[in-house]
């Protein structure tokens, strides 16, 4: 059995796909790749096929008819066979030097007296064009080097929250909550890490600088005009979030917050995105979400709607909205995000 699966959705990524997997590769026999190609129509699938010739016991080339990046993490999963299971974007890589740590101590956890549900570690943010990169670490909010569980957690304020990037997750924890991904839909990285977080008792924090993000390309998903063209989506997987979190049984009083102010950044964006589109249906979309919201859950609605994020995109009128897409363009240079 491998220690980790990684799995590389693929679309159209003949361009790019390469640095990451060589990035992976380093992992060695320890390490399983499942390139999955999601009905590319370049030569994304031949160069996939090739690493699978190349590399018989470390790469795995899946095909299937386009679905989106969810049904291709939903296929990762399927076949993975590793004790852990990460996801890494086909424009993405990783340190090498991080990978090397994340590993040994993988293997370390796996032979002591406790399971390990969910290892995080840094991701920076590789911005094209900027010059002074952002990382993304969580030194205040974790216990370094050793497993925890949520209730010795530390405050983690808004702007900190674990991302895709930055999670490992056990293979069979994901299997068993019956984590699946809809298709045809971007942005469910979001569910990815949401989802399983109920039923996660043990992490891990190392507090090195693995993932490396790329943003910048104009036809990213997380691109201003592309979420904004593409904004039912996001609202789709903001609703799946409600729902998640209000029928989930969340024992832990601090992962019970950390969801809530999880919920509450997925919903700003989706706020802000209706606001920064002008167009009028998509301020009706907007109120419909924060009803939906409040026909879901009043209690959630209340500690979402009533904080200080949730306030700052519910100004009221023209000169609100102006206000919100102000402080959005704050954090948005602050944080270092698309």
């Amino acid at each position: 059995m491998k220690l980790l699966s990684i799995t590389v959705p693929c679309y159209n990524s003949q361009e790019y796909m390469k640095k990451c997997v060589d990035s992976l590769l380093a992992g060695g026999e320890d390490v399983e790749i499942l390139i999955v190609d999601d009905g590319s129509t370049d030569d994304t699938g031949k160069i996939a096929d090739e690493y699978a010739r190349e590399y018989p016991d470390i790469v795995q080339a899946i095909h299937q008819e386009n679905g989106g990046h969810g049904e291709a993490v939903n296929i990762g999963l399927a076949n993975a066979t590793g004790l852990y299971f990460k996801v890494v974007d086909s424009d993405d890589w990783v340190n090498q030097e991080a990978y090397q740590v994340v590993l040994s101590t993988l293997e370390e956890l796996i032979r002591g007296p406790q399971t390990l549900d969910m290892l995080i570690s840094n991701f920076v943010y590789e911005k094209q064009g900027a010059s002074r990169k952002k990382v993304m670490q969580y030194r205040k909010c974790f216990p370094k080097n050793e497993i925890f569980g949520w209730n010795q957690v530390k405050h983690m304020h808004t702007g900190k929250y674990i991302l895709m990037h930055s999670v490992i997750y056990r293979t069979e924890l994901l299997k068993s909550c019956g984590l699946r991904l809809p298709k045809h839909t971007f942005y469910v990285d979001n569910l990815f890490v949401f989802e399983p977080l109920p039923h996660v008792c043990t992490l891990y924090y190392l507090d090195v600088n693995f993932y490396r993000y790329f943003i910048g390309r104009e036809d990213q998903s997380v691109h201003e005009s592309v979420m904004i063209s593409r904004i039912d989506q996001q609202i789709q997987v903001n609703k799946k979030m409600i729902d998640i979190l209000v029928n989930a049984s969340v024992k832990s009083r601090q992962l019970k917050q950390y969801m809530v102010r999880y919920l509450t950044i997925i919903t700003a964006v989706s706020s802000v995105m209706l606001i920064r589109s002008g167009k009028k249906e998509n301020l009706e979309k907007k109120s419909e979400l924060w009803k939906y919201l409040q026909d879901a859950d009043k209690g959630l609605y209340r500690a979402v709607r009533h904080g200080i994020v949730g306030g700052a995109v519910n100004l009221p009128g023209k000169g609100g909205r102006s206000m919100s897409t102000t402080i959005y363009k704050i954090c948005q240079k602050f944080y270092g995000f698309n």
